[in-house]
């Protein structure tokens, strides 16, 4: 693989509230969920799962943690106030009862991060978990990468 992965996945039930920080600035963070949803969409689809819809609070939540490992220089599913993925999306009113967080960091492109998710067994497992229905895809200075998978509310 040409960077540096991790996969988490959180069911609701243990995830534990950590305290409010202040949102990271997301000057230097680009969404690329639109442009990728077809792609993620693809892989899905190959594996006979739903598509999934982009969401505003996920990709505030994956690009403020983005942001903040790109700051930071910490490579990490853990913000440096503790926060968990749970934790960040919570912050910006994603009540889920699914979620799970792929980090990358080193891939220039949209298409090699997938690939290189793709051909992990925990980033494809997150990617393609049928009780998804919402995605962020964001893409940090370094580069650093954060997809959010949730589902809201259930």
């Amino acid at each position: 693989m040409r960077g540096r992965l991790r996969a988490l996945a959180l069911p609701a039930l243990l995830v534990a509230l950590a305290g409010q920080a202040a949102p990271a600035a997301a000057d230097a963070v680009k969404d690329l969920g639109p442009a990728a949803q077809a792609a993620i969409n693809g892989l899905r689809a190959a594996s006979g799962r739903a598509p999934l819809t982009v969401s505003g609070a996920l990709t505030r939540a994956a690009a403020d943690h983005a942001g903040d490992m790109a700051r930071s220089g910490r490579f990490s599913h853990t913000g440096r106030d503790g926060s968990t993925v749970g934790d960040r999306v919570r912050r910006h009113g994603y009540g889920f009862c699914f979620v799970a967080e792929n980090i990358a960091r080193g891939q220039v492109t949209p298409g090699a991060v997938l690939d290189d998710w793709m051909a992990s067994p925990g980033h494809r497992r997150n990617l393609l978990d049928p009780r998804a229905a919402e995605v962020a895809l964001v893409r940090g200075p370094g580069p650093v990468w954060v997809m959010v998978l949730g589902r809201d509310g259930c």
